[in-house]
């Protein structure tokens, strides 16, 4: 099979950012994506960028393509600048977060579509269970064969971006123990969880030929890797992240991901080879970023050797800051230290949690406040 890439000239920009709506009152998930869509879509100077999802609790914010972080970063508050409010008239707000603290997957609601109800006819129990949410970054690529290669390497940096941005600690009215809850929840259906990694783009195309001759796919959009190829945007997409509240962490940590593709891309190019790390210790990462976050003690290389994943995040940041000056992103990039300071999102929701002896309730105020006051800032 033949996958077109259709390449980048541009390490250009996109990010998709999935938001749950939740009720004024009682702050429970409300099924009204149509009517946000359709009445904010109306206002709307680009309306493509509002978005439906799977469920009908769910709107995502997509920018257009985007040269910078600040361009990117604007865009979005731009289209939430009119759906924030659109959703106000219906009585709900926009939250952001990996996971709801005390929702009933029960009594969620499908969103309208044959292959959305095709998905939940295949996975049942557990694609019943999504409810979760995250934030999606691509960028261009200029070449196709350079490609699966990044893809391989960017796994190395796999926990740090979700445990950063972990923040799915309570679900179903329950503190699961785990930073992010979304990361492993999601991994549950077919075709979603950590990529497969290939040296070669062809090796890539006969798997996507396999996967659709047997029946495991119809397309690649069927393939939910947390790390994927979109050929026809001509991009690395990562989706490790877990959704946000804050726009300024969104533009932190998309100033990351920005920053480690364009610096593996180079150092591809002028022939160097890139570090990774052996499938079982990916695996292994994940799974520790998603249960301690930020306190997390990760794998380094193949030798084994581990370290803290915050102390390792601040050279990765130095040595990152050049290619941030490239990219205009210096002080997004730099913001990204302040997370670990503040304390990452599941962090917070426990100390809300905590607080208020328990009320789930006061942590999706607070999840709600913290988006509205980032939009405002």
């Amino acid at each position: 099979m033949r996958i077109d890439f259709h390449a980048s000239p541009q390490p250009t920009l996109g990010v998709e950012w999935e938001l749950a709506l939740v009720d004024r009152a009682s702050r429970d998930l409300v099924s009204i994506a149509s009517e946000v869509h359709e009445l904010a879509g109306g206002r709307l100077d680009r309306p493509e960028r509002l978005h439906k999802e799977l469920l009908r609790n769910t709107v995502e914010i997509v920018t257009g393509i985007c040269d910078t972080v600040g361009e990117a970063v604007t865009d979005l508050r731009e289209t939430l600048a009119v759906v924030t409010p659109a959703a106000a008239e219906l009585g709900v707000d926009l939250l952001g977060a990996g996971s709801h603290p005390f929702a009933d997957w029960s009594h969620q609601q499908l969103t309208e579509g044959h292959r959305y109800a095709e998905l939940i006819n295949r996975t049942q129990w557990w694609g019943r269970q999504m409810l979760i949410w995250g934030v999606h970054v691509h960028v261009g690529m200029p070449e196709r064969d350079r490609v699966m290669p990044v893809l391989a390497s960017m796994l190395t940096t796999y926990p740090h971006l979700l445990a950063l941005s972990a923040s799915s600690p309570i679900w179903a009215g329950q503190d699961t123990g785990y930073a992010s809850n979304r990361a492993l929840m999601f991994q549950q259906l077919p075709t979603a969880g950590l990529p497969f990694a290939f040296d070669t783009w062809s090796e890539f195309e006969k798997c996507i030929a396999d996967q659709t001759t047997t029946g495991i796919i119809d397309s690649m959009a069927d393939v939910r890797w947390d790390l994927r190829p979109a050929p026809h945007l001509g991009t690395l997409e990562h989706r490790v992240c877990d959704g946000m509240s804050d726009l300024g962490e969104l533009g932190a940590l998309t100033a990351l991901v920005h920053c480690l593709v364009v610096d593996l891309d180079t150092r591809l190019a002028a022939g160097e080879d890139l570090p990774t790390l052996p499938p079982w210790q990916v695996q292994e990462n994940k799974w520790r970023a998603a249960r301690y976050g930020l306190d997390a003690i990760v794998i380094l290389d193949d030798r084994n050797r581990e370290r803290l994943v915050t102390e390792d995040l601040d050279d990765l940041l130095e040595r990152l800051t050049p290619v941030a000056k490239r990219l205009d992103c210096e002080a997004e990039l730099r913001s990204v230290a302040d997370i670990p300071v503040r304390g990452a999102s599941y962090q917070r929701q426990r100390a809300v949690a905590h607080e208020s002896g328990g009320d789930l309730v006061a942590v999706v105020d607070a999840l709600v406040a913290e988006l509205a006051h980032s939009l405002e800032s």
